[in-house]
């Protein structure tokens, strides 16, 4: 698959974006998948609506990640792990169709993982990684890519006079952003984000927050977190798993307040961990 062939143009005017709210980014019918061969995802069944936050919830080793993982295939990088039925629709595509090039797929679908990873380069080349793997790198002048993608990660003003330093020099809050700001600049229309706070100290957490609150008007977002808190104060959805199915999906208001389910009641209320 061409990378153009998975992408549609964001659309600008406010009546054709209406149109697309209306339609799920993401739609998982019956996955399955397994941990060298032993059950980790079974039979879920979901849409991720577009320009919104999901937040992904449940117990520890209920299939949080996994899930998160198989939205762009980043599960089959890790060893004994597969997805092995149903199918993740993006675009109206099986993203597990045997013509589908993994790579140009994380391009739209990018992932944050929970403890920041910088390479060795400076923070300017971390932001253009992304551009030069995608072979992007030409489109665009690096000086305006850099300071847009950093900007958009609420970092810009922090770094300018220093975009030739170690990006290890940052600090772990920091560079958490700059890996928020390299997945950006491929210009996913999905960012999956696997509890990107969880390394974080509470100022750092509360920026990445914010961030989030900012980047949904633009990309669709999928969060998974172990902090209730957070999931209410950032998402606009919530999906609750327990032993690597589905067990209740639905806006976050009804989650915390209404839970249709013992399971989700019971977590909520802090008597599941």
């Amino acid at each position: 698959m061409k990378t153009g062939e998975l992408r549609t143009d964001r659309v600008p005017s406010s009546a054709a974006t209406t149109t697309v709210l209306a339609e799920p980014a993401l739609r998982c019918e019956s996955l399955h998948s397994v941990y060298f061969d032993k059950p980790a995802l079974k039979n879920v069944s979901c849409e991720l609506p577009a320009r919104q936050v999901t937040g992904i919830l449940g117990p520890s080793g209920c299939g949080k990640s996994t899930f998160l993982k198989s939205l762009n295939r980043t599960l089959e990088l890790a060893p004994g792990a597969r997805v092995t039925e149903g199918r993740v629709l993006y675009r109206g595509r099986d993203i597990y169709g045997p013509s589908v090039d993994p790579r140009a797929l994380r391009r739209c679908i990018g992932i944050v993982q929970q403890r920041p990873v910088v390479f060795p380069m400076s923070i300017q080349e971390n932001v253009l990684f992304g551009l030069r793997f995608h072979g992007l790198a030409g489109e665009r002048s690096k000086a305006e890519c850099v300071q847009e993608y950093l900007a958009q990660a609420g970092l810009w003003d922090e770094v300018r006079d220093r975009l030739r330093d170690s990006a290890s020099r940052l600090s772990i809050g920091q560079q958490q952003r700059l890996c928020i700001a390299r997945a950006l600049a491929t210009q996913p229309d999905v960012l999956l984000m696997d509890e990107p706070c969880s390394a974080l100290d509470p100022a750092s957490t509360l920026r990445i927050e914010e961030l989030i609150a900012k980047l949904k008007s633009r990309y669709t977002i999928v969060v998974v977190t172990h902090n209730m808190g957070q999931a209410r104060r950032i998402a606009d959805r919530c999906l609750f798993f327990l032993d690597g199915r589905l067990v209740e999906a639905g806006p976050t208001e009804d989650f915390f307040i209404r839970p249709q389910h013992k399971a989700v009641a019971d977590f909520v209320q802090g008597r599941m961990g």
